[in-house]
């Protein structure tokens, strides 16, 4: 997909961060969107802001962890648009625990939105997708996709499977010629509201690390702005790349993991240790 304008874009998570930043960016190159999260003020800002610029935009409360709602929501986007192009999969969720801390009722919780929020969407666009001629599927990994990280074992484990669902599907995706493709994406540290909002559990004191201040630490990290990324992302659609790395740190991370697959482990530990005491 070579241009935006007069294409429809879905995305998820469209009230804040990443999300926003994609929708107004593409409005500005005239892409009608069909936004959704389940932050409601967050999203009627977002489509004020999009509706500003001149395209048509829709958008609706979406809970991507209710298979049903996801499906009726991409059957609505089709009615009100009369098609869709792109659906970033984009809506997510933090946990900061050890694994031995972990409940697994939080468990559940990340996994239904960051994993299978995903895959409801991969699942309910993809045939609207076909149906245009052409199509693309964007699903927001992470750079936790590509690293294991201390106090992050549910993060890492809904990233690592976003990003096995997308790259399996890409394939899969050329093999048919359908006219739709996969792109994976592994933003770093961006400056949204994730971290703020995370779910943080006491356990992560067992490591030495403060559960009060933990929140900040995390946020102090994040370097890349919503709209740097939106913008490397749009980009990496347009080039129909398999996979990219959104921020220098993400770049740093993927280098660690090439150069050094297990010894990665000793570098990611002792870092963890020095920024979250």
């Amino acid at each position: 997909m070579k241009k935006f304008a007069n294409q429809v874009a879905a995305i998820t998570g469209a009230g804040s961060g990443i999300g926003r930043a994609l929708a107004l960016d593409l409005a500005s190159r005239n892409c009608q969107l069909a936004l959704s999260d389940i932050n409601e003020e967050g999203l009627e800002e977002t489509a004020t802001q999009a509706t500003a610029l001149g395209v048509h935009v829709t958008s609706h409360n979406v809970d991507v962890a209710d298979r049903q709602a996801v499906y009726q929501w991409a059957d609505q986007v089709v009615a009100d648009h009369g098609k869709v192009n792109l659906i970033f999969n984009n809506a997510g969720v933090a946990l900061g625990s050890t694994i031995e801390g972990m409940s697994y009722e939080d468990f559940e919780w990340l996994m239904n939105i960051n994993f299978w929020g995903v895959v409801y969407g991969t699942k309910a666009f993809l045939p609207h997708l076909k149906d245009s001629g052409e199509g693309h599927i964007v699903n927001v990994s992470s750079i936790f996709g590509l690293a294991g990280i201390p106090t992050q074992g549910a993060y890492n484990a809904s990233k690592f499977a976003v990003r096995g669902l997308t790259e399996c599907l890409r394939q899969e995706l050329e093999m048919t010629g359908c006219g739709v493709s996969a792109t994976s994406v592994h933003p770093g540290g961006i400056k949204t509201s994730i971290a703020r909002s995370a779910r943080m559990s006491s356990s992560i004191g067992d490591l030495g690390m403060d559960p009060q201040s933990s929140h900040e630490k995390f946020d102090k990290l994040f370097i890349t702005s919503p709209e740097k990324a939106a913008r490397t992302i749009l980009r990496a659609v347009q080039k129909n790349q398999r996979r990219v790395l959104v921020g220098p740190d993400a770049h740093v991370y993927d280098w660690m993991v090439r150069l050094l697959p297990s010894r990665y482990q000793d570098v990611s530990r002792r870092f963890s240790q020095l920024t979250m005491r």
